[in-house]
């Protein structure tokens, strides 16, 4: 049975230990063992960090030991998935620019803090997507980010400009796939808290689906 690690903390704001554990039955139900544990120090262990196929983090604006650091990049650079939400992924750890190379994109801003916006589905054949509508609403955060052009975006969002006018129509990727070594990738920027998956069920789907994409479950 293929091993899933689920690596919770940092800032409390994000509800990291409620919205990992939402995940946790689904990849059970996915065909996974899962182990879960609150903070990076597991990322130094190698022989530990060897048996798993999947590694999903929902840890924000904390700090990691370079040993962790080095221990993670290993792992998904020989083929072990990674994957997570929101600042959970993508400000996890803000000195780290070898860690954001890994995921993708850094956050740098949400303008206007947690309002509606509307999310675009621009790759709708994609296992990820698939059977999803086009564009749905939401109520969250919208991120703004500094991202890798080398990432395969599966879905986007247009800023109004409405709190940040110099960055109206900016179109900013929400969802993206990529390879960072053998391991794959999967980063969605919705979820800053449990609640929202509850009351987004597209959000909450997608991520379901990345994760176990990043873990050749799907």
């Amino acid at each position: 049975m293929p091993k899933a690690l689920c690596a919770w903390g940092g800032w409390e704001g994000h509800t990291p230990a409620a919205s990992m554990n939402l995940y946790v039955p689904w990849l059970q139900a996915g065909g996974f063992e899962v182990d879960v544990v609150n903070g990076s120090a597991v990322y130094a262990d190698a022989e530990r960090m060897a048996q798993y196929q999947l590694i999903v983090q929902c840890i924000t604006m904390a700090t990691i030991k370079p040993e962790e650091e080095q221990g993670l990049l290993a792992a998904v650079k020989a083929g072990a998935g990674l994957g997570g939400w929101h600042g959970g992924l993508a400000d996890s750890f803000r000195q780290n620019t070898d860690y954001q190379w890994m995921v993708g994109g850094q956050w740098v801003a949400h303008p206007g803090g947690l309002i509606d916006y509307t999310v675009q589905i621009i790759v709708p054949d994609d296992p990820l997507t698939q059977g999803l509508p086009a564009e749905f609403p939401v109520h969250s955060e919208q991120y703004y980010l500094h991202v890798d052009p080398g990432n395969r975006v599966l879905a986007t969002t247009t800023f109004s400009g409405e709190h940040a006018p110099w960055v109206a129509g900016t179109v900013m990727p929400v969802v993206w796939t990529r390879y960072y070594g053998q391991g794959r990738v999967f980063f969605c920027a919705l979820g800053h808290q449990a609640p929202e998956f509850s009351a987004q069920p597209v959000a909450r789907e997608l991520v379901r689906r990345g994760l176990l994409w990043a873990g050749h479950a799907l």
